[in-house]
C-alpha cells in the first residue's frame, strides 16, 4: 500500500498531522507493507522573499481577530503540538516562500527515504520548535547539512532555481487533480483521501479500509465525509479552530 502526503513546511497542522499519522500507522497491523511518500504543496505559491511577519499579526489580519484572540489561537495550536510530543514555541514568523525548501526535499528524496524523512523533520523542528528563519539561505544550509545532506549539493540546489522545480510543480498539479485545496492531505492507494490533522485512530481506520477495498478515491475524513473537520492549512495561512469544551 502507498500513502501519499501533501504538506507544506509553513503549515503547523502538517507538522501535527504527520505525528498523528505516524501514530495511526504504528497501530495498523500491516504497517510493514505501507510505503509513505511525501509530496510538495505550497500554501502560498505567490510568496516572494523570506517572510518574517509575526504569525500572530498574520492570523489577526486574515481572520479579523484581535491581537489577544490571535495569540490565544496560536497557543491552542501549540497545545495540540505539545499533545503529540512535538516542540512548538510561540513567537514564530511567517516562512515566506517555501519553494526552495520543497526543491531541497526532492533532492533529499534521491538520497533515500531516511535522508528525506530526516530533512522533513528537521525543517518542521526548525520552523515550529526552534523558530529558525527558513527564509535565510545560510540557516537552510545549516539545517539541511545537520539532517545529513552534503553542503556543496545543498548550496548547488539552492543556487539553481530550476533544480527540482519541475518535481515540485508536478506534485502540486497532482494535488489539484485530486481535489486538494489545503494541507495536510493524505491519499491512500489512490482509493481513500483524508484531509486535515485528524486523530491517530482516524488514520488507522482509513488504512484498514484502504487495505481491504478497491475503487476510486473516497474521502474518508474531512469536509465531504460527514466527519467533524480537522484543521487544514489553506489559502496562505492556517485555519484556527475555536476552543471547544
Amino acid at each position: 500500500m502507498r500513502v501519499e502526503i501533501w504538506a507544506d513546511i509553513a503549515c503547523p497542522w502538517c507538522y501535527i498531522g504527520k505525528a498523528r499519522f505516524e501514530k495511526g500507522l504504528a497501530a495498523f497491523a500491516h504497517r510493514d507493507e505501507v510505503e509513505v511518500v511525501h509530496r510538495s504543496f505550497e500554501l502560498d505559491p505567490n510568496a516572494d522573499g523570506p517572510g518574517g511577519e509575526p504569525v500572530v499579526r498574520h492570523l489577526a489580519d486574515k481572520y479579523g481577530l484581535s491581537p489577544q484572540e490571535a495569540q490565544a489561537a496560536e497557543a491552542r495550536v501549540a497545545e495540540a503540538a505539545h499533545g503529540e510530543g512535538l516542540g512548538y514555541e510561540l513567537g514564530r514568523l511567517t516562512a515566506g516562500s517555501t519553494f526552495g525548501l520543497h526543491r531541497l526535499l526532492h533532492h533529499a528524496k534521491e538520497q533515500g527515504t531516511a535522508v528525506h524523512s530526516a530533512l522533513l523533520d528537521a525543517f518542521y523542528r526548525a520552523n515550529f520548535a526552534d523558530l529558525l528563519p527558513l527564509g535565510d539561505a545560510e540557516t537552510v544550509v545549516a539545517v539541511a547539512t545537520g539532517a545529513g545532506l552534503d553542503e556543496a549539493e545543498v548550496r548547488r540546489v539552492l543556487a539553481d532555481p530550476d533544480a527540482y522545480a519541475a518535481q515540485v510543480r508536478a506534485d502540486e498539479r497532482e494535488a489539484a487533480s485530486l481535489g486538494a485545496t489545503g494541507v495536510p492531505f493524505f491519499v491512500l492507494d489512490r482509493r481513500f483521501g483524508v484531509s486535515g490533522g485528524q486523530p491517530a485512530e482516524v488514520f488507522t481506520r482509513a488504512l484498514e479500509q484502504a487495505y481491504a477495498a478497491a475503487g476510486g478515491l473516497v474521502q474518508v475524513a474531512g469536509a465531504t465525509a460527514g466527519h467533524e473537520d480537522a484543521p487544514v492549512c489553506a489559502d496562505g495561512s492556517c485555519e484556527v479552530p475555536a476552543h471547544r469544551h
